[in-house]
């Protein structure tokens, strides 16, 4: 197949729901910090002074962004490592309670993985549109010793929003903290309150990498899973990165001031992509709900195509996408959110958007697309 000058233009990076391309201000911030910020924090030295000043400030920073106290926030080394502590640490803290671990079927690959090193764990599952089941998680978080419950702000998979208030009213109702992973939402939709514990990742909205947050809400019972550690209250496990640490701060100030805007043009180019594939590749299941979703993100699966061929073929003219589980991508295996939902779980693509995603970049990929399917399908016999 031919592609137009047009098509063939620069390459367009469509997979900001895994790391978005670092925001300008955590550039300059990051750049700053590095002057002021190489010492240990913990020192009582004057470098070590100036680097706990930025490190309050990039605390405060953070806490006033989230409406939470900055004695609630905690940085550490990435998401997964912030998931991992809120559901292994809220699970000690609560072992007086019970020990079984109620969670949506679509959670992260990381708190799914922490869920079975605690084994004793309840799934609730999800309507075709990926959103939760709020009868069977009402009657799963009130049963008897239940320690903790687990909810995905909006799906990572699909961008469906969940239902956090009542879910989180339905723990309250129980006794149950709530866990939020909060990693897509954060830096782009408000997170709506009630929940105990909540965690995020700055690579997701234009920080840099390696930086995780954890927030625990005050008269939350948090236990550290961690040998030699701080007890009551979480702490990073070994030095702090704090230049990117500040550089996270900074930008998610700057991305909340752009949220607003961004999600309406974000949100109306998404629509486009939603539509246009629906209408150009035949047999192709667009995934989600249509309205109550994430702005950025739209995943739609197609029918005789193998995942990991599409995303070489498309990455070959200069599309970067996902394909197959976002949350376990190095293995290519079955997306265990479509799954769980009931829908096309092979020949799957999720295309996420950014600031720097312009009309040409989507329009392009539009071009390519059909053209990339119906070659691959053809490649297959089908």
């Amino acid at each position: 197949m031919e592609y137009t000058a047009e098509q063939a233009a620069a390459p367009a990076y469509l997979d900001a729901a895994s790391a978005a391309p670092l925001h300008p201000v955590a550039r300059q911030a990051l750049v700053a910090a590095l002057e002021d910020g190489w010492a240990d924090p913990d020192r009582l030295h004057a470098a070590g002074r100036r680097a706990q000043r930025l490190r309050e400030a990039a605390t405060a920073t953070v806490a006033d962004c989230l409406g939470v106290r900055a004695d609630e926030v905690t940085f550490l080394s990435s998401g997964t490592a912030a998931a991992h502590a809120a559901v292994l640490g809220g699970l000690g803290g609560r072992a007086r309670a019970g020990t079984t671990f109620v969670h949506s079927a679509i959670e992260h690959s990381a708190v799914l993985h922490a869920a079975a090193r605690h084994g004793d764990a309840a799934e609730v599952g999800v309507d075709l549109q990926g959103r939760l089941d709020l009868d069977a998680w009402r009657t799963a978080v009130s049963g008897p010793g239940v320690a903790l419950a687990a909810l995905i702000s909006a799906s990572h998979e699909v961008g469906t929003v969940q239902p956090v208030a009542a879910a989180a009213e339905a723990c309250a109702e129980a006794g149950v903290p709530l866990y939020v992973d909060a990693a897509q939402s954060v830096g782009h939709a408000p997170v709506p309150p009630g929940w105990s514990l909540l965690t995020a990742s700055a690579r997701k909205w234009g920080g840099p990498p390696g930086v995780g947050l954890l927030v625990v809400r005050k008269g939350t019972r948090w236990l550290s899973p961690y040998p030699g550690d701080d007890l009551h209250r979480p702490r990073p496990q070994g030095a702090l990165d704090l230049p990117a640490v500040v550089a996270a701060a900074a930008s998610l100030r700057a991305v909340l001031a752009e949220a607003k805007t961004e999600a309406v043009r974000l949100s109306g180019l998404v629509n486009r992509i939603r539509a246009t594939v629906a209408a150009t590749v035949p047999d192709v299941e667009v995934v989600g709900d249509p309205v109550e979703r994430l702005p950025h993100l739209v995943t739609f699966s197609c029918l005789y195509v193998d995942g990991e061929a599409l995303l070489h073929a498309l990455d070959r003219h200069g599309f970067a996408v996902s394909s197959g589980s976002s949350c376990t991508a190095s293995t290519l295996r079955p997306s265990h959110v479509l799954e769980a939902m009931g829908v096309l779980s092979h020949g799957n693509v999720r295309v996420s958007l950014h600031r720097g995603t312009t009309e040409a970049d989507v329009d392009r990929f539009l071009a390519v697309l059909p053209g990339v399917v119906a070659d691959l399908r053809k490649e297959a016999g089908m």
